[in-house]
């Protein structure tokens, strides 16, 4: 798009935009929530309440559901499990809790994933 059409394109936008907020700023349900709003923010700001507090007040349940899902996110992941690897064909073993061992990923490329989880033995 050349720069002259972006031009017309975005000012056509802004008038479209500054019609519809002319249309919205007439609307009187528009009116009301806003002076809601402002009341209720005057209201928390002289009790010194924020937003949370005012929602805890109103729905004590919210607050409840929500914070058996904060403390699994911050509790701590289960341990990965040590596997034991012993190779059939040179007798080598290896320990390891993940994936990112360098002779495991090498005996993987060598012989294929599937067969050499097939050598593992979970440890604990």
């Amino acid at each position: 798009m050349s720069l002259i059409n972006e031009y017309r394109a975005t000012e056509e936008a802004i008038k479209e935009l500054q019609e519809r907020l002319k249309n919205l700023s007439q609307d009187d349900k528009l009116k009301k929530e806003l002076e809601f709003e402002g009341k209720l923010r005057t209201l928390m700001g002289e009790y010194q309440k924020s937003l949370r507090d005012i929602i805890a007040l109103l729905d004590p349940e919210a607050k409840m559901s929500k914070a058996p899902r904060t403390a699994k996110a911050t509790g701590s992941k289960r341990a990965r499990k040590v596997k034991q690897y012993k190779n059939p064909n040179t007798g080598e073993v290896i320990e390891t809790k993940g994936g990112n061992h360098k002779t495991l990923k090498e005996w993987k490329a060598k012989w294929g994933a599937a067969v050499v989880e097939g050598w593992a033995t979970l440890l604990g």
